[in-house]
């Protein structure tokens, strides 16, 4: 095992004092090219270029010697700290930490950034990360190679999105750029980069004691009453709230969900699954819903992208969904989703035979089914009589092979 770990960060300033000491005693030097060619990298060290971290952490582990491993802003932030502390390499390692590039990249924007998201796209989260580019007003990206502002674009297409682009920082070649998420792709970005990803309803200007969006903005509770968006009125049989309560437990929207909400009515389950922090894309073939399903995520300070259309045939070209809730359609239309496989399929039926056809299509498609009769009574409290009554076949699909 090596003798001592040092990680440094670097931002592009001078190395402090501390930093230039821990290199001077280096025997083993870890980092990027860039970082292998500071001038304090002693000439006599062994230089590990950095790629997989997993494998720079067996080489560090096995040396006998001084070992430092360089890395761009603070190394405890997303970075490699947290695998060379992993217990399979069992090194103690020290940390001279630097400017993290998320701090960098907003400070070069001029914009604070504790309202922001911060979210790391490789290949294998791109999507996710995206998801929560949709949901959230301002997002940080940190990017890696496959995964970069273009890729970013071209999968946020149908939400528009500005992205600061902040390339090599610290560096001379530093760049900034604002475009459109639109024109993203057609530039080629240099790496490391940070993308900060803006739009859609505006963040609130006192965050108050919380990083990123401030809880107490949404009301207390979850399946809220009809109340709250616009009265019985506007509510289908499938939106009350103890149904809707159901739907949300049993699909468990989250931040970087992409969730389909097709039928959306009122916007009762857009909006609140959108309070989770998911994305969602509510589709109907009313306007006037998507009109209501817009002012719904407006009042609730969340966001989500609505769909005029009719399903199955409009589902063709949205994004891939994790959870879906199905709030009209039928078997159609929940045959049609469980074609693209999404990990739930949340529906409802009015009647027995509904159900048993959803169910059996499901089923044939490999998910495992589950089927609730779901009953509420709501009653007058001064006389203690009933007032509305109803009912409803909740199904819910699971697809147990989908990973997150």
């Amino acid at each position: 095992m090596a003798d001592r770990v040092t990680v440094i960060g670097w931002d592009g300033t001078p190395l402090t004092a501390a930093a230039r000491s821990a290199l001077n005693a280096a025997t083993l030097v870890a980092g990027a090219a860039h970082h292998l060619a500071l001038e304090e990298v002693p000439a006599r060290a062994e230089r590990i270029r950095l790629g997989s971290v997993s494998l720079a952490a067996r080489r560090v582990a096995a040396h006998r010697g001084t070992a430092v491993v360089l890395a761009d802003g603070d190394p405890g932030f997303f970075g490699v700290v947290r695998t060379l502390r992993a217990p399979e390499f069992g090194l103690e390692v020290e940390v001279v930490p630097a400017v993290s590039s998320v701090a960098q990249a907003f400070a070069r924007a001029g914009m604070p950034w504790d309202d922001a998201e911060v979210v790391v796209a490789h290949r294998r989260t791109l999507r996710r990360a995206v998801n929560v580019c949709r949901a959230h007003p301002k997002v940080a990206v940190l990017t890696s190679p496959g995964a970069g502002p273009a890729e970013l674009g071209l999968l946020l297409q149908g939400v528009h999105r500005t992205f600061v682009i902040c390339e090599e920082l610290g560096t001379e070649r530093e760049q900034v750029s604002v475009v459109t998420s639109d024109k993203a792709a057609d530039h080629s970005w240099r790496d490391p980069n940070v993308v900060i990803v803006i739009g859609g309803t505006a963040a609130s200007p006192d965050t108050g004691w919380i990083a990123g969006r401030e809880p107490a903005t949404s009301p207390r509770g979850w399946a809220l009453p009809a109340a709250e968006y616009g009265g019985d009125v506007w509510l289908g049989e499938g939106e009350n709230d103890r149904l809707r309560a159901a739907q949300l437990a049993r699909t468990g929207p989250r931040p970087g969900d992409l969730v389909w909400d097709i039928g959306c009515g009122s916007g009762a389950f857009t909006a609140e699954a959108a309070r989770f922090g998911a994305a969602v894309i509510a589709v109907d073939r009313d306007a006037d819903a998507l009109g209501r399903t817009t002012a719904a995520v407006r009042r609730f300070g969340v966001q989500a992208q609505t769909v005029h259309g009719v399903a199955p045939h409009i589902l063709e070209d949205l994004p891939e969904p994790d959870v879906v809730r199905v709030g009209g359609g039928g078997a159609a239309v929940v045959s049609a989703v469980a074609d693209r496989r999404p990990e739930r399929i949340v529906t409802h039926a009015a009647t027995r035979d509904a159900a048993e056809l959803i169910g059996r299509d499901l089923s044939e498609h490999g998910y495992g089914v589950e089927c609730a009769l779901l009953q509420s009574v709501e009653l007058d409290t001064r006389a203690w009589r009933e007032e509305k009554r109803t009912v409803a076949f909740l199904l819910t699909g699971r697809l147990q092979d989908r990973s997150p």
